[in-house]
């Protein structure tokens, strides 16, 4: 038997599976129409408003940053694990790596995507032509 045909058995199994347990599920499942059982439940209290919050930009911003500077933490690790066996042609890209890194926090941080305070929004209003 090809390891295809062997794959193809193994994911027929899994989807039978799959199917059969939503189907029991379907079938055995207790069925509610009280009146509180559709509103949701966090910690003893009533909800009071919507989940759907809007976020200022800044959030997101921070987030792809922390994510943008974690990858290159783990790629700094992995170089530092393997820096004896990489030799000077490691070091030099390495080096390379963090120039650019560094690069790239400065310019993030001239841009002011740090600036998260009262005189980012005064010289936002300002730049737009809002000043009082």
């Amino acid at each position: 038997m090809s390891d295809l045909s062997s794959l193809a058995i193994y994911l027929a199994f899994v989807l039978i599976i799959v199917v059969a347990l939503m189907v029991v599920t379907h079938l055995l499942g207790e069925r509610h129409k009280a009146r509180g059982t559709g509103i949701p439940y966090e910690s003893g209290m009533l909800p009071t408003g919507s989940a759907r919050l809007r976020f200022p930009v800044d959030f997101y911003l921070v987030a792809m940053f922390f994510v943008i500077f974690d990858v290159a933490a783990v790629f700094l690790f992995a170089w530092a694990v393997a820096a004896r066996e990489s030799g000077w042609a490691g070091y030099a890209a390495i080096l390379v790596f963090m120039i650019e890194s560094a690069a790239g926090l400065a310019y993030i941080w001239k841009k002011g995507a740090f600036d998260w305070g009262a005189r980012r929004k005064r010289e936002h209003l300002r730049k737009h032509g809002y000043s009082s």
